[in-house]
């Protein structure tokens, strides 16, 4: 029954990492490159 726990940790650990992966791009600003206007 000792798998039950590996397999729930290792499930965790990706879904943090995953977490974490979208929750540092929606926290970065977007980079412009300067001297081109956006158009949107």
């Amino acid at each position: 029954m000792w798998y039950f726990s590996w397999i729930l940790g290792i499930g965790v650990a990706l879904s943090f990492g995953i977490v974490n992966a979208m929750w540092l791009e929606a926290r970065q600003k977007p980079q412009e490159t300067p001297g081109r206007a956006r158009r949107d």
